[in-house]
């Protein structure tokens, strides 16, 4: 893209530089394309970090719960890995009937884990996905006005560019409007609630969070 860049600035240079000469520094200086993470101006906005810090306290309970059980079932896994693998060693690395039942089970054994460690999290996801949808309903006119205030009239992901300066990031900007937009939010969701339904009853995004509701840690 430099190269296109610099090819059209060589084939309009004749016409252009006696009238790049007249034209305001301020309107030199328009960026025009700029780059913004938009996942990271919303984990870095003040409403989610605070959000973050109350469910740690009002979902401890939970968290304590998933952390303990999880380690209880990755100790378990690994126990019986790693007996599938000294069998098979034995066996010469050939798989044998018994073997083959073996690993059978450990598979099942993944997949119940995985399914109870997914119902005890569920809460803690829920709360969160709240938390997210909350702050990423704003999450347009932020953006807008981050644009409007820098001057820009196209906006990439960091992932859709080969390289950019630093100058031309706004993600700190679509941070600062979105705290303005949403200063704070709720992290308990109403009786009901799931992610995606935009419809749906919901707390107002300015809610203040009560860490003494209800008993997180992306």
């Amino acid at each position: 893209m430099k190269t296109i860049i610099k090819a059209a600035a060589l084939v309009f240079a004749p016409m252009t530089a006696i009238a790049l000469t007249a034209v305001p520094a301020a309107a030199q200086s328009k960026m025009g394309i700029a780059v913004a993470d938009l996942q990271r101006a919303v984990g870095t906005s003040a409403a989610y970090t605070v959000a973050r810090t109350q469910m740690q306290t009002t979902y401890k309970p939970q968290i304590d719960a998933f952390n303990a059980r999880k380690t209880a079932i990755d100790a378990d896994l690994k126990t019986k890995g790693d007996a599938i693998q000294k069998a098979l060693t034995a066996a010469g690395n050939k798989p044998t009937p018994a073997i083959e039942t073996q690993y059978q089970a450990f598979q099942q054994s993944q997949q119940s884990a995985q399914a109870e460690l997914q119902r005890m999290g569920q809460p803690i996801a829920v709360a969160n996905a709240y938390v997210e949808e909350q702050i990423t309903a704003k999450l347009s006119d932020a953006l807008k006005a981050a644009m409007a205030k820098a001057k820009v009239d196209l906006v990439l992901a960091p992932d859709a560019t080969v390289s950019y300066q630093p100058t031309v990031d706004i993600t700190d900007a679509v941070v600062t409007e979105i705290n303005a937009l949403v200063p704070s939010v709720s992290i308990t969701p109403p009786a009901g609630w799931q992610p995606g339904r935009q419809g749906q009853a919901a707390a107002p995004a300015a809610a203040p969070a009560n860490p003494a509701q209800a008993p997180k840690s992306r």
